[in-house]
């Protein structure tokens, strides 16, 4: 029985593999829903899955075995010399298109790559991925330079089955990527209470809340590939009543979890109500929407690019191959990746670079003051500037187009969205003090006493965002961030209605100007709004990573957020 144990990155990568409950002899289902462009029903034309699964083998001589049966297999099918008979699978196609462009392993990835030219010299109309990297914000090379070693992909990918964006956007991070694998992990694949194929059902649910189609199609494959039933895909109505009765919580968790009392809780939980939840399943599932709503803030914030794989993140080319350039791999030793790099935000259109200097400056200057700062604030002072920036009017971006069939099938009440604290003439939420209910005080005991070792992992993860500093800032080095890395989690928090006592709200206003405010309400409260122009509008001179880092402060403070009230309602419950 595998436990949820906190074992070093490489022991979880490890791990990952084998606890999948993948059948790699039988074919995985293509659902309508999880790709709409699938063609129509026929006979699989190509290599079996268990070919590209044994490419991530430890054993070397196996994984060199499947790439020659996966050679073999594409090559049979394209070497026949009846007329129209060279077709491959649409997914074998895309998996070759997702192996030659992300495999860390260079002659799997040159392979994957000859095989798709191959086609196409046959007559083949062959996939192109329609992103050169992982973000439509950041600099691809940014990401390939100052990712992790060798060592760390090789393993993601041999462990994993895939390096994909999230990972690879991630990993500018080590430290912190090594704690969120852990943790995902734990969430889909360790025992737990929740049967695998409904943890990723929960997760697409989730995600769908923020229109973030990306994590609906990777977890929609990952739920089929779990044993799930097509059909559900389909909508809510087709779920389990269990399932169906989360939306409720779902909805208050994604916008407004302040809402959560202990009625919801004992509306799912109390003996006798139909589709009862056992408390250890509720407090999974409630980790895994939390979950789901704040890694969809991290793919907005990040803005990244559907997978190669997914539906959005290829186009197929007609069989020409002045057309197939495989020079586009994303992966750092591959002969196209010498493009320019761009390591800081790029300047927005109305300003300069010495704005971008400027900001940075003051910005340096403010934090020495606060630091050394000795002036201590009335608590009633405390109070008054926590309602300040509580209720400050901050605009978030442009909203976007209606949502897809797709999406909307798998929500209900879509209208339902964050509320601005500011909104004049309504009496705000009430405010939550840390202090009556913590994480570390309350929260962490009993998210580890019903579903044990998650609390520990989620603690960690905390622990290392929260701590994460290479003490440096855009051109600056040697410099002490914990006044800032503070100021923003706070005020993330704040926007969820939770105050700390003993923190100076005036130190958010001193340290975070509006521009980066914007981009973290937005990012927060309403992620599927998020656009290039308020992401580049803030910190002109810092690097990327440096604002990856802002994402990942603000993904792990609004999944700490929402905990909270949902934790709170249990323990009242309880009590």
């Amino acid at each position: 029985m595998e436990e949820m144990a906190l074992e070093p990155l490489t022991d979880v990568l490890c791990e990952c593999n084998g606890g999948r409950t993948t059948n790699p002899d039988v074919s995985r289902p293509t659902s309508l829903h999880y790709q709409p462009e699938a063609v129509e029903s026929e006979p699989e034309l190509g290599p079996n899955p268990k070919n590209f699964s044994r490419l991530c083998s430890r054993d070397e001589a196996e994984r060199a075995e499947a790439l020659e049966e996966l050679t073999q297999s594409v090559m049979s099918r394209l070497g026949l010399d009846r007329p129209g008979s060279a077709r491959l699978e649409k997914h074998t196609l895309l998996q070759l298109l997702r192996v030659s462009r992300s495999c860390p392993l260079p002659e799997v990835r040159e392979r994957a790559a000859e095989l798709l030219r191959t086609a196409q010299e046959r007559g083949v109309e062959i996939p192109q991925a329609l992103a050169s990297g992982p973000s439509a914000f950041i600099s691809a090379q940014e990401i390939l330079e100052e990712g992790p070693d060798q060592e760390v992909l090789i393993e993601a990918f041999l462990s994993l089955g895939r390096y994909d964006h999230i990972t690879m956007v991630m990993a500018l991070h080590p430290t912190y990527l090594s704690c969120f694998l852990r943790t995902q992990h734990a969430l889909l694949e360790l025992d737990g209470p929740l049967p695998r194929p409904w943890r990723h059902y929960i997760v697409v649910m989730a995600a769908a809340r923020h229109q973030c189609s990306y994590l609906v199609q990777q977890h929609s494959a990952g739920f089929l590939e779990a044993g799930g039933e097509e059909s559900w895909l389909g909508g809510l109505q087709h779920t389990h009543p269990k399932i169906r009765s989360l939306h409720t919580l779902n909805k208050l968790l994604a916008h407004r979890p302040w809402l959560i009392t202990q009625q919801h809780i004992q509306e799912l939980v109390c003996p006798g109500v139909d589709a009862r939840w056992s408390l250890a399943e509720l407090i999974h599932a409630v980790v895994l929407m939390t979950h789901s709503h704040s890694l969809s803030s991290f793919v907005w914030g990040c803005g990244l690019h559907p997978e190669p794989d997914h539906v959005g993140g290829h186009t197929f080319c007609p069989p020409s191959p002045s057309n197939f350039v495989l020079g586009h791999a994303f992966y750092p030793h591959s002969p196209s990746n010498n493009m320019p790099r761009s390591p800081h935000s790029p300047i927005p259109e109305d300003g300069k670079p010495e704005d971008g200097v400027m900001e940075v400056e003051v910005l340096m200057k403010r934090m020495v003051e606060l630091q050394q700062q000795e002036e201590e604030c009335s608590p009633e002072e405390m109070i008054t500037r926590f309602e300040r920036e509580r209720s400050e009017s901050i605009p978030t971006a442009v909203v976007r187009g209606a949502p897809s069939e797709l999406l909307l099938r798998l929500v209900e009440d879509p209208e339902f969205i964050y509320e601005d604290f500011s909104i004049r003439g309504e009496q705000s939420p009430p405010t939550m003090r840390a202090q009556d209910y913590s994480w570390e005080d309350h929260g962490f005991s009993l998210v580890n006493r019903l579903l044990p070792d998650m609390g520990q992992l989620l603690e960690e993860k905390f622990q290392v965002v929260c701590g994460l500093t290479y003490n440096r800032m855009a051109m600056h080095k040697d410099v002490d961030t914990h006044t800032l890395r503070k100021a923003l989690w706070n005020y993330i928090h704040c926007l969820y209605g939770i105050r700390y006592d003993d923190y100076d709200y005036g130190e958010v206003n001193v340290l975070l100007e509006r521009g980066l405010k914007m981009f973290v309400k937005t990012v927060a409260c309403h992620p599927e709004q998020t656009t290039d122009r308020i992401y580049s509008a803030y910190w002109r001179l810092f690097r990327h990573s440096e604002k990856v880092h802002v994402n990942l402060l603000l993904m792990e403070a609004r999944l700490q957020a929402a905990l909270l009230y949902t934790l709170r309602a249990v323990t009242r419950y309880m009590t």
